[in-house]
């Protein structure tokens, strides 16, 4: 017969075994956690992940321009919701471009922009909302000519917006009739 002494003998490697693995356990989920930790939102970017800043130029090449002439092409078919639709991503890519690049030659360039789109987009607005193609033709040519005024006074006044004389070739299929 066993007794009490030989089976308290045979379950100590058993309770060793399982504290180990407990220990072990908790010890992992902590090095697993304060790895997480490291690498989270918190954590500092590499310098080069911050380093890039698109110019202005890039910034009006790749996000101003496309839109200002999706907006003329929305206008031009008829489609008032992504003229509306444009118009508002239009307002959001200068405001967007006026963050990124606070000042330019020590003026401030978020004013600048304000000072010069708000009553153009104002009068944008209110056409697409009454779908007046008068109205709207107007508003663009004084947006197109309060951009061109910008690029005159940064001294970039190669730069020349029109407004455009014809559809873009584009892959974007803007002739949608649920918006007429």
């Amino acid at each position: 017969m066993i007794g009490p002494e030989e089976t308290g003998i045979r379950r100590r490697p058993f309770m060793v075994a399982a504290i180990a693995v407990t220990a072990s356990a908790i010890l992992a989920i902590c090095l697993a956690a304060s790895r997480s930790a490291a690498a989270g939102p918190e954590a500092t970017p590499s310098p080069h992940a911050i380093e890039y800043l698109p110019s202005i130029s890039d910034l009006m090449i790749a996000t101003i321009q496309p839109r200002h002439e999706r907006l003329w092409q929305a206008e031009q078919d008829g489609n008032w919701q992504l003229a509306a639709y444009e118009l508002g991503n239009l307002r959001g890519a200068f405001d967007r471009l006026g963050r990124a690049h606070p000042s330019v030659h020590d003026i401030s360039f978020p004013d600048m922009i304000t000072s010069v789109t708000a009553q153009p987009f104002k009068k944008l607005n209110s056409a697409i909302q009454s779908k007046d193609g008068t109205g709207f033709a107007k508003a663009y040519a004084d947006l197109t000519a309060a951009c061109n005024s910008c690029h005159q006074v940064l001294d970039h006044s190669v730069v020349e917006v029109r407004v455009p004389s014809r559809t873009p070739a584009s892959d974007l299929n803007i002739n949608s009739s649920s918006g007429k």
